[in-house]
């Protein structure tokens, strides 16, 4: 068995009309509940919950605090590629954009390196487009080989792969692996992937199974808010990482929360998702899930995120680059989107002691 077993079950419309549906009643009934569970988190994703906001910010606080403290984890985006063999409309690495690609050599991944180093990180986030000509398996073993020694903890944002391969990556020093659904509204998942490997829906969906069989420690979830409505796109999510934690039960997991950002060619939200529903939806997932991992990006404006830090995040990023050689080879290269918080590392670490919390850059020795 898989998640698409799991998947196969429910109906897109069915569970709208559920989240929907949910009162006053069911949303007190989650916030008195010891143990949540997700029929709980439909009535706080719900509109109805919206009153509750600050009741939920509370507790969300409260069950950060006790299972993390008050520590934000720093990490760093490195973009190794924008070559992309798909065409996603709302991706600004799309292969539609004709626009230059470049894939950095090992000299420029070294000198990328050198400049995040110089920035006090060692939590790295590997990025590709999905080029399998390009960027592959050992592609993808040679840079971590070279950056390996100087990181403590090494993630992956690529294409899908097989089990065997996600082996490989993480004898080879993978720790985590990133892998968004981006929506799990079936019926219209092809409008938004018309061409490429992504285009196949149940591929990518049995993805994070794939994930979990090869003994990876970490694997990332999420949806992209913007594609359509993100009550049900989350709760879908939320029962992906309900059936992974059960499955998985040794390894760790996380959830970010990208929203839709300007990027070249790309489309326009479907959905607009404010502030507030932002953090309505991560207190939600803090309240059904006290030991999952909460990540918010630098495609957050900097008011939420001087605001944000107290409500349940483990993890933000700072100074990030959203392009191949960024930081220091070719800062004009194509951005997968346009960040929105471009403050410095120092600023962001200087924003998160005033909020009354410790950024850490190293959480653990290799050794252990």
């Amino acid at each position: 068995m898989n998640f698409k077993n799991i998947f196969d079950k429910y109906n897109w419309d069915e569970q709208k009309a559920s989240i929907y549906s949910k009162t006053s009643k069911d949303v007190e009934h989650a916030l008195s509940a010891k143990k949540r569970n997700l029929e709980d988190f439909k009535a706080l994703i719900s509109p109805v919950a919206v009153p509750y906001l600050e009741q939920m910010a509370k507790l969300s606080h409260e069950l950060t605090t006790k299972r993390f403290g008050k520590t934000i984890q720093m990490y760093a985006p490195m973009y190794l590629s924008n070559e992309c063999n798909n065409i996603c409309t709302y991706c600004g690495f799309s292969l539609d954009n004709k626009v230059k690609r470049k894939t950095l050599t090992d000299a420029e991944i070294l000198k990328e390196v050198e400049f995040i180093k110089g920035q006090g990180f060692n939590h790295i986030l590997l990025v590709t487009g999905e080029a399998n000509h390009t960027v592959h398996v050992d592609y993808f073993k040679k840079a971590i080989a070279l950056i390996r020694s100087k990181f403590a903890n090494i993630s992956i944002e690529v294409q899908p792969l097989e089990t065997e391969e996600y082996k490989e990556l993480h004898e080879a020093g993978v720790y985590s692996v990133l892998v968004y659904q981006e929506t799990y509204h079936k019926d219209v998942y092809k409008q938004y992937h018309p061409k490429g490997k992504k285009s196949n829906f149940d591929y990518r969906l049995e993805t994070p199974d794939r994930v979990g069989q090869s003994g990876t420690h970490k694997i990332g979830l999420g949806v992209l808010l913007g594609l359509e409505d993100w009550r049900v796109d989350s709760f879908f999510c939320a029962l992906h990482l309900d059936y992974l934690q059960k499955t998985y039960w040794q390894t760790k997991y996380s959830i970010s929360f990208p929203r839709m950002r300007p990027a070249e060619g790309i489309i326009e939200p479907n959905v607009i998702v404010t502030d507030k529903e932002l953090v309505q939806l991560l207190c939600a997932y803090r309240l059904l899930n006290e030991d999952v991992e909460l990540s918010i990006s630098t495609r957050e404006s900097e008011n939420l995120r001087n605001h944000i830090i107290p409500l349940g995040v483990t993890s933000m990023s700072a100074g990030s680059k959203t392009n191949p050689g960024g930081y220091s080879v070719e800062p004009e290269s194509l951005e997968q989107f346009e960040i929105s918080d471009e403050r410095s590392v120092l600023e962001i670490s200087e924003l998160i002691k005033r909020s009354g919390y410790e950024p850490v850059y190293k959480d653990w020795e290799k050794m252990f």
